[in-house]
């Protein structure tokens, strides 16, 4: 044991700048006396509290009397293994960290020792500096996620809708929804891929304080086979492969809202039904003959523009005028550039909080550039930005460089270039860097496979 205590002394000193964790806890269990008197011994000096139990009975008495911050296991235990007795304590909602220390390791363990949160997974015998450590970096995860959270909180209240922007078309979109949101009336929403169209349509459903769920769904996504069944449900034997009764989208949604996402992709044999069921308020699964009365509000978005779809035969006009009783209007991030510092901020705690690491430091100089750029994606460009500097450790800055240099590039030589070329140029582009692949493609652009199908067959077809 001399030894020992040489290593933990060395260590202590070590590890002096880890006087902070004096205000945390830490519960220890292992079924051999000399582990526990040696990390008992070594912890006592940085903890405030350090308590050791032999088993998971004793173990557990302890943390009914101390909600601990970190918990030190061995996996072998008598009666109860250490994994079994944390994912016990998980369910029941314990957050604290946990180390799990072993003799016997496997693969196995180690992959049990994964799925119950452990931040760590040490092999006997093992060095005090080594735990030390591991405890370091455990408690300072713990630590910028708790900060995080506190972060989000604090973000939320100042955003309860999730609706940022202080310019002035987004405070009068903010208004229009606030005044529609308690109203069963339709709304249409407008705007570019990566705006925030969903994010309205759910500002709208959070305000109107309507009793079901929020249903969304991407209208391109859906097979014109399999719309009908998909939105009303199906009755068993109803058509091949119905082997069961299914409620449809419009059963999800009953008493809340039903989000029809691109609905300008919808096919007109399937406008004809929705149409029916605005009017009606009712529905009709496939194969039945019963109809149902629901209580659905519908809100519908697109980025084409439907008064064109309407002239050129592709979406009714009755529908259109069905649908477009409250129209709002989400404007692209190229016109509200004002709101880049708090979508920033906004986007930086969220996914930090999310991915369990330390927001990103921003600089005047990195949003600057931000504001110098065009964004042809929006803001679910800008999000994607945001995440990507987070993961690469790198800043805004140097994540947009590559975009913005491409961009400045195309508008350099797009001068006196028609709208509709520059965005099939954009299209292309995306679609060479993703060799062909048009699902990831319509993807990366925010938009349908169907709708990036249409738009290709339409440039082809325009070749001949």
């Amino acid at each position: 044991m001399s030894a020992q205590a040489e290593s933990i002394s060395e260590t202590i000193e070590k590890t002096s700048h880890l006087s902070g964790f004096k205000r945390n806890s830490v519960l220890i269990v292992d079924d051999e006396q000399g582990i526990r008197n040696f990390l008992q011994k070594g912890l006592e000096k940085v903890f405030g509290l350090v308590e050791v139990a032999e088993d998971v009975e004793e173990a557990e008495a302890l943390r009914q009397r101390c909600n601990f911050d970190l918990i030190i296991s061995d996996i072998r235990l008598p009666n109860k293994s250490g994994v079994d007795w944390v994912t016990e304590i998980r369910d029941q909602g314990s957050t604290a960290s946990v180390i799990f220390i072993t003799a016997h390791a496997s693969v196995e363990t180690a992959i049990d020792a994964i799925r119950v949160g452990a931040s760590d997974f040490i092999m006997k015998p093992f060095r005090m500096d080594q735990m030390m450590a591991s405890i370091e970096a455990c408690l300072s995860r713990q630590q910028i996620q708790r900060e995080n959270i506190e972060l989000k909180r604090q973000v939320n209240q100042l955003y309860d809708s999730g609706m940022i922007g202080d310019c002035e078309t987004m405070k009068s979109v903010c208004a229009v929804i606030k005044q529609v949101a308690p109203m069963p009336t339709t709304v249409l929403i407008g705007g570019e891929s990566g705006t925030g169209k969903e994010l309205a349509a759910r500002a709208l459903h959070d305000w109107s304080e309507r009793k079901g769920s929020f249903v969304p769904v991407n209208c391109g996504a859906i097979s014109e086979e399999l719309m009908e069944s998909e939105f009303f449900g199906h009755t068993k034997g109803a058509f091949t492969g119905a082997q069961n009764t299914r409620e449809g989208l419009f059963t999800y949604a009953n008493e809340g809202t039903l989000f029809l996402d691109e609905v300008g992709e919808m096919p007109l044999s399937m406008q004809v039904h929705l149409l029916r069921v605005l009017e009606e308020r009712v529905i009709r699964p496939v194969g039945s003959n019963r109809q149902t009365p629901i209580d659905v509000r519908i809100i519908a978005a697109s980025n084409r523009n439907l008064e064109e779809e309407v002239e050129k035969g592709n979406f009714r006009q009755d529908l259109y005028y069905r649908l477009n009783v409250v129209n709002v209007e989400l404007p692209p991030l190229r016109e509200r550039l004002d709101d880049i510092p708090a979508l920033v901020q906004h986007f930086s705690i969220m996914l930090a909080s999310d991915l369990g690491v330390t927001p990103p430091a921003i600089t005047g100089d990195d949003l600057f550039h931000l504001r110098d750029y065009d964004w042809p994606g929006n803001i679910r460009e800008l999000k994607n930005v945001i995440e990507r500097c987070i993961l690469l450790k790198q800043t805004p800055t140097q994540c947009l460089s590559g975009n913005f240099d491409a961009a400045n590039s195309d508008q350099n030589n797009s001068v006196g270039i028609r709208l509709d070329e520059v965005e099939k140029s954009h299209i292309l582009k995306v679609l060479e860097m993703e060799d062909g692949n048009k699902s990831s493609a319509a993807r990366i652009l925010g938009v349908s496979r169907k709708t990036l199908e249409r738009k290709v067959k339409a440039w082809n077809e325009a070749k001949h």
